[in-house]
């Protein structure tokens, strides 16, 4: 009876050791971050330039740009945890969502 009770509790802790396990980063991650940070810098310097450029020319830096923070997002959710990577995820999904906004606003299909 004991043994049935001990193996119950032991079963239902399962899952919680499993979670609370870290999981695996890629060998890749210090560089895909270095790199995050790189193309982010360049993503700013990008869209200061076309601040006053024409509508189409607009669109596509923003599309582009909507495509690097995808990317970036992907990083920062696979190679980071805890708090960075819940506050750094929650902005590129803010950012995202704002960007994929002002695309379907100002630019439609072009």
């Amino acid at each position: 009876m004991i043994v049935r009770a001990a193996a119950a509790v032991l079963l239902t802790l399962v899952p919680t050791f499993a979670l609370a396990q870290p999981r695996p980063v890629p060998a890749t991650c210090t560089r895909d971050l270095f790199q995050n940070e790189a193309g982010m810098r360049q993503r700013q310097y990008k869209m200061q330039q076309v601040a006053n450029a024409d509508q189409a020319t607009q669109c596509a830096a923003w599309r582009e740009h909507v495509a690097f923070m995808q990317k970036a997002r992907s990083v920062f959710a696979t190679c980071q945890s805890g708090r960075e990577r819940e506050q750094n995820v929650a902005q590129m999904d803010e950012s995202l969502s704002d960007y994929r906004v002002l695309l379907a606003n100002r630019c439609g299909k072009r």
